[in-house]
């Protein structure tokens, strides 16, 4: 799998769409949960993004229950094609399962644009453009963090969610890299919680149980960004192990004023979904786009929560 690159690569083909599917209108947003708040703004965005195309045009949403649910996910997009939808927004939850729906999709000449986590290579060709955050970059601006906080040596530890997601590759690879590259710091794990937020607790109470000597835990995602900030809140660790996490939701906004956590690395979460469908409105218009887009990330402080540039991220 390739790695997010920060720079806008080439632009991508148009994509020219056969005369069928010239009269549909649907545009279908097809996430890796219905059941996250992260997700959930995306679909705002979404609501928004489809104001700004032609009269007529409708969204619809829909993913799993669970982030693991792949096979589910699968189904849904052959679902979208089945029904001739215009186009198809897509948060993938395997870079490797997804590749034969997208590729059915861009046989039925349905334009396809990704969010948040990358196919494999081998479906590079498929779909026409990819909206996210730089994860690797955010990795390892939420390492930086945690070094500046806890110093370059000691021990911490990764909780993670899904392993082989396109975005936990680029997200956890890029905070490994540079604590490797730039401490002394010794790593426990990563820990995969399968983006389940008693599944994080649980583990993240483990790890500060059998790792006194911790100094500092990173928290990947979401639900397991949470369940890490209440295993720090029972066990008494808050002030002791420095946390670092990631989103934004109002479960983890609150463990950043009470202090609970150092920092939230939040990403633009209702770009992706207004962009996203934006991007789509730009194909069906048979307008160039780029093939890679940034959406960006910013880290979240007791500083600074309150200020415009967490605002516009936070959900």
């Amino acid at each position: 799998m390739h790695r997010i690159r920060a720079t806008l690569v080439a632009s991508a083909t148009v994509f020219v769409m056969a005369s069928a599917q010239a009269g549909a209108a649907e545009i279908a947003v097809i996430v890796k949960t219905v059941n996250s708040t992260f997700w959930q703004n995306v679909q705002k965005g979404a609501d928004a993004g489809v104001a700004s195309l032609p009269e007529g045009t409708t969204i619809s949403f829909d993913g799993p229950a669970s982030e693991a649910a792949i096979a589910d996910q699968v189904n849904m997009v052959e679902n979208a094609i089945n029904r001739k939808v215009a186009g198809i927004v897509l948060a993938p939850s395997d870079p490797d399962a997804l590749v034969p729906a997208i590729k059915k999709a861009w046989e039925a000449r349905i334009p396809v644009v990704l969010i948040d986590s990358m196919l494999a290579e081998s479906g590079e060709k498929y779909y026409q453009a990819f909206l996210a955050t730089d994860n690797r970059k955010a990795g390892e601006l939420c390492a930086k963090v945690l070094i500046d906080k806890i110093g370059s040596e000691g021990k911490i530890a990764i909780m993670s969610y899904v392993a082989g997601v396109g975005s936990e590759v680029g997200r956890v690879g890029g905070f490994t890299d540079y604590v490797k590259a730039n401490s002394k710091l010794e790593i426990v794990g990563p820990f995969y919680s399968q983006s389940q937020m008693a599944t994080a607790l649980n583990q993240t109470t483990d790890i500060l149980t059998s790792n006194p000597d911790l100094k500092g835990i990173f928290g990947a995602n979401e639900p397991t960004a949470i369940g890490m900030g209440r295993a720090l809140a029972q066990t008494g660790k808050v002030g002791k192990v420095v946390g670092v996490g990631f989103d934004g939701n109002e479960d983890l906004q609150g463990f950043v004023k009470d202090g609970t956590l150092a920092a939230i690395a939040v990403q633009g979460s209702f770009q992706m979904g207004e962009l996203g469908v934006q991007t789509i409105g730009k194909l069906l218009g048979k307008e160039k786009v780029e093939k890679t887009i940034d959406t960006g990330v910013i880290v979240v402080t007791k500083d600074n929560i309150d200020q415009p540039e967490a605002k516009n991220v936070l959900y």
